[in-house]
């Protein structure tokens, strides 16, 4: 092996290990570390409004055995879930604020229809004793304080990576790849997360949601 030859590898090593440093350097590394916590919590988020939206059918059935003249209730169930449904949640949204808002606002709106219908159990108390009706109700009540943990928890991840994203000099380095911010839920979105509505209807104490 001539001299040369062997000094190519080497330089390359070199080079390689430069750049790694650099971009440690710069916040490349931090970045992107930050962004996949970011998609990581987006991801919780999703799920936890799947559950959610996977015991609604089973939650109306069981209402409307008790409660068949709440037609309009189910009816705004029925298009809440219709409406966050429709919506695709591609990694894309994540980058989109007007498509962030339409998401958030859809679920705030099955939140808000979802809430009416568990109040309508307070009117028929053989629906309220009815051991599946509890059962689906303890459900959703877990339900909505994951989607709560889940949804502070992403916001943090948005603050914290758009802190690194405005910031000098990782600003720069932002710049170069093209990383924004991202949009967060709105400040109206933060106050109800941090105000999470009572679905627990399971004795007369209980309140219903605002």
């Amino acid at each position: 092996m001539t001299r040369k030859s062997f000094l190519k590898p080497m330089l390359l090593s070199a080079v390689l290990a430069t750049s790694t440093v650099g971009l440690s350097g710069c916040g490349y590394n931090n970045l992107q570390a930050q962004d996949e916590q970011v998609t990581a919590a987006w991801s919780e988020v999703v799920n936890q409004y799947q559950r959610r939206s996977d015991l609604v059918p089973n939650l109306v059935k069981v209402v409307q055995q008790y409660a068949k003249q709440e037609q309009e209730v189910f009816t705004q169930v029925a298009a809440a879930r219709s409406q966050a449904g429709g919506i695709t949640v591609t990694p894309e949204l994540l980058n989109d604020p007007e498509a962030m808002e339409r998401y958030a606002a859809a679920q705030d709106q099955m939140t808000g229809a979802l809430s009416r219908l568990m109040a309508v159990s307070e009117r028929y108390p053989e629906l309220k004793s009815d051991a599946l009706f509890q059962d689906l109700q303890a459900q959703l009540e877990g339900t909505e304080n994951r989607i709560t943990v889940a949804r502070n928890r992403y916001i943090q991840e948005v603050q914290g990576y758009n802190t690194t994203v405005r910031q000098f000099p990782t600003n720069i380095t932002a710049k170069v790849f093209g990383m924004n911010p991202k949009p967060n839920f709105s400040v109206a979105n933060e106050k109800e997360i941090s105000t999470a509505p009572s679905v627990n209807f399971g004795d007369d104490n209980a309140q219903t949601a605002q």
